[in-house]
C-alpha cells in the first residue's frame, strides 16, 4: 500500500491510480471531499492498483454508481459488500450480500416490520422516546451528542424492533460497532476477540430464536425470522449475518445521520437560522441530511463477467467500490454540493439508500426518526451547538462519529 498522502497539499501530483479512499483514515483527514471531486473530474470509474484489499475500482461519479446499483445482472452483490472479503473460517452470509432469488425470500421475510401500518404505530413510540431522551439533556453543560441522544434513540427503537430485552439494549449498540470495526480501530483487542463478541451476540439471539419458535403472531424481526419458510432453516452463520444487517442497518446509519445533521447546521448557520424561521422544513431537511452525511460511505458489488463501464475495461471477478459519499456530492447533479441546503429541491435523488433491489429496506424508518427528532428538538432548544471538534470513526465504510461535543440552548 503507498505512504500516507496529504490530501490537501499534494493531491494534484498524486498519480490518479494511487488514490485510495478505502484507506481508515479517509473520513478523519481534513479535505476528503477533494479527493471524490478530483476522481469524478477525471477518472469518475479508477483503478487503485494498490489497496490494504487489494484491486479495486473507485466508482465516484453520480451516474456511474446509480448504473452499477441496478445492474444486478452483471455486478453482484455475492459474498461482501465491503472491499475485504469474507473471511473461509468465519463467513457471514446476509442477504444484503446475496444476489436473486435467495436475496428476495429473505427480505420479504423481514420487510413486514416496516410496511406502513407498522411505521404508522411505530411514530407515537418515537416520539415519545425522543422527547424523553432531550428532555433529559443538561441544558447549559457539555456532553456527547452521538452517546446522549444518536445512540440512545437509535438503540431504542432497535430493540422494538427486535423485541430485545430493553435493559441490555447498549448490547445492541456494542455488537453493531464490532461488526464493522477490525483490530486496527482501537475498538477490539484482536481479530479473535472480535469474533468472540459476535458469538455472544449469536448466542443471545439464539435464544429469543428459541423463545419465539411457532409463534403464530409477533411483529418483531426475530419472530419473523425463525417462522419463515425462508429463514427459519438457517444456519447458525447465516443467521449471525443477517442480524449483524439488520443491527447495523437500523443502528449505524440513522444514528450517524442524526449526529451529522447537528454538525451540518452548525457548519451552515445560515441554515440553522432558516430551519429557526420555519420548521415546516423539516421533512425536507431530513433527506438533505441524508446525502450530506451519507452515513455509509460505499458498497462493494463484484463484476460478474467482463464488461465496459464509462469507458474502462472491467474484468470479470474485479472489485467495485460504489461511492455513495462521493455520488451525493457530484455538483452535476447537486449544485453547491458540499453544503448542506435543507430546502434543496432534489435532495430526494441522493443515493445514500442505495437504488434497485438492495435499497435499504428500513429508508422510511430512518427518515421518521430524523424527522420526529427534530421536530421535538425545535420545540425545546433555540440552538444546539457544537462548542468542539467531532471525533470521527476509523472506517471507510461507516462515515460516523464517536464524539461530538455540544451545549443545548433553551428556546
Amino acid at each position: 500500500m503507498s505512504e500516507a498522502i496529504n490530501w490537501t497539499d499534494n493531491l494534484e501530483q498524486t498519480p490518479l491510480d494511487e488514490l485510495d479512499p478505502s484507506r481508515q483514515d479517509i473520513f478523519q483527514t481534513p479535505g476528503w471531499e477533494s479527493v471524490f471531486a478530483r476522481l469524478r473530474a477525471e477518472a469518475p470509474v479508477q483503478y487503485c492498483k494498490d489497496s490494504i484489499e487489494g484491486p479495486y475500482w473507485s466508482v465516484t461519479s453520480y451516474e456511474a454508481v446509480k448504473h452499477v446499483d441496478t445492474t444486478p445482472e452483471i455486478y453482484s452483490s455475492e459474498g461482501s459488500i465491503v472491499l475485504g472479503d469474507q473471511e473461509e473460517d468465519f463467513p457471514l452470509p446476509m442477504f444484503i450480500a446475496m444476489d436473486p432469488p435467495k436475496h428476495d425470500h429473505q427480505r420479504k421475510a423481514v420487510s413486514p416490520v416496516v410496511a406502513p401500518m407498522n411505521l404508522k404505530k411505530l411514530e407515537s413510540t418515537i416520539r415519545q422516546r425522543a422527547a424523553g431522551i432531550l428532555d433529559s439533556l443538561p441544558v447549559g453543560e457539555t456532553f456527547n451528542w452521538v452517546d446522549k441522544v444518536s445512540i440512545e434513540l437509535t438503540t431504542q427503537m432497535l430493540a422494538t424492533l427486535f423485541d430485545f430485552p430493553f435493559e441490555d439494549r447498549r448490547k445492541l449498540t456494542r455488537w453493531s460497532d464490532v461488526a464493522t470495526t477490525d483490530e486496527n480501530s482501537g475498538l477490539v483487542e484482536s481479530e479473535e476477540a472480535r469474533r468472540a463478541e459476535l458469538y455472544e451476540c449469536l448466542e443471545y439471539f439464539q435464544r429469543l430464536w428459541k423463545e419465539r419458535e411457532g409463534r403464530t403472531e409477533g411483529n418483531d424481526l426475530i419472530t419473523m425470522l425463525a417462522n419463515s419458510e425462508s429463514t427459519k432453516n438457517m444456519a447458525p452463520e447465516e443467521y449471525l449475518g443477517n442480524l449483524i444487517l439488520l443491527i447495523v442497518g437500523g443502528n449505524d446509519t440513522t444514528r450517524n445521520s442524526i449526529s451529522g445533521g447537528v454538525l451540518a447546521l452548525n457548519q451552515f448557520p445560515d441554515q440553522y437560522d432558516k430551519l429557526r424561521a420555519d420548521p415546516s422544513l423539516i421533512p425536507g431537511m431530513v433527506p438533505e441530511i441524508i446525502r450530506w452525511q451519507t452515513p455509509l460511505a460505499y458498497m462493494r458489488r463484484t463484476a460478474k463477467e467482463d464488461t465496459e463501464l464509462f469507458g474502462q475495461n472491467i474484468r470479470k471477478g474485479d472489485k467495485l467500490a460504489m461511492w455513495y459519499v462521493s455520488g451525493n456530492r457530484d455538483e452535476s447533479v447537486f449544485p453547491d454540493a458540499d453544503k448542506l441546503i435543507i430546502d434543496r429541491k432534489n435532495a430526494r435523488q441522493h443515493l445514500s439508500f442505495g437504488f434497485g433491489i438492495h435499497r435499504c429496506m428500513g429508508n422510511r424508518l430512518g427518515e421518521m426518526q430524523l424527522r420526529v427528532l427534530w421536530e421535538e428538538i425545535m420545540q425545546r432548544f433555540r440552538h444546539v451547538e457544537v462548542v468542539g471538534d467531532a471525533e470521527r470513526v476509523p472506517s471507510s465504510f461507516v462515515k460516523g462519529y464517536s464524539n461530538l461535543p455540544v451545549v443545548v440552548h433553551p428556546l
